[in-house]
């Protein structure tokens, strides 16, 4: 899943990037308000960390702009500010959620998670196909309990088809969700990291094409194995 980082604060920014990436989530950072902006209307991310006090264009103001567009991305809103008259303005201007600095990292990771879910409602904690898992808290997959060692990017690459179940999937589509803008790579990269994923899956003993090539459109997960 992709998660756009708007925060100033360069050494917050880093750490908290580290500790989502070893969550295996993509994420990009922007430092102030205006880019998150522009950030956030040119490219779809599952989740906005969007801290309070920014250069350029506020918070508050980034959220409303944002809304206003018809933008329903979840937001989850960081300040020092720790006054029930702050987290009511933050969350009418639209925000999902709201945590205040400083704050438990675990704790952190944990409110994201939980928003993610909120946002995809109909899906379980644990995502599944057939007999295939992969569980979001643990960052862990496994095909029929076999517990199967992926590289970010495959990890990444299986969770997005898992949430997205039957739906084809272009090149150009995952890559957006996948990779960051600034590290984006030419769409041959998708077909080998996916040939990478799919030997792993194979050697766990699931079938050559549980996700499949849809000639001239993309891919997904096979529906009738």
């Amino acid at each position: 899943m992709k998660i756009l980082l708007v925060e100033d604060d360069l050494r917050i920014a880093k750490a908290l990037a580290e500790a989502l990436t070893s969550q295996l989530y993509a994420v990009e950072i922007a430092q102030d308000g205006q880019e998150g902006l522009d950030l956030a209307l040119g490219f779809t991310y599952n989740l906005i960390v969007l801290d309070l006090m920014l250069p350029k264009l506020d918070g508050i103001t980034l959220c409303q702009r944002l809304r206003k567009t018809g933008d329903k991305t979840l937001i989850l809103m960081l300040t020092a500010k720790d006054t029930s008259t702050d987290k009511v303005i933050g969350l009418d201007a639209g925000a999902d959620d709201y945590v205040v600095k400083p704050f438990d990292l675990q704790v952190l990771l944990a409110r994201i998670r939980a928003l993610l879910r909120r946002g995809n409602p109909t899906l379980s904690p644990v995502l599944e196909w057939e007999n295939l898992s992969l569980d979001p808290s643990k960052c862990e997959v496994r095909y029929n309990s076999k517990r199967l060692h992926l590289t970010p990017k495959e990890y990444s690459l299986l969770e997005l088809f898992l949430r997205n179940g039957e739906r084809v999937l272009s090149r150009s589509l995952i890559l957006e969700q996948v990779w960051c803008f600034e590290d984006m790579p030419e769409e041959e990269t998708v077909k080998v990291h996916l040939q990478s994923l799919r030997k792993k899956l194979k050697t766990a003993g699931a079938p050559h094409n549980l996700i499949e090539n849809v000639y001239g459109l993309g891919y997904r997960l096979n529906p009738y194995l």
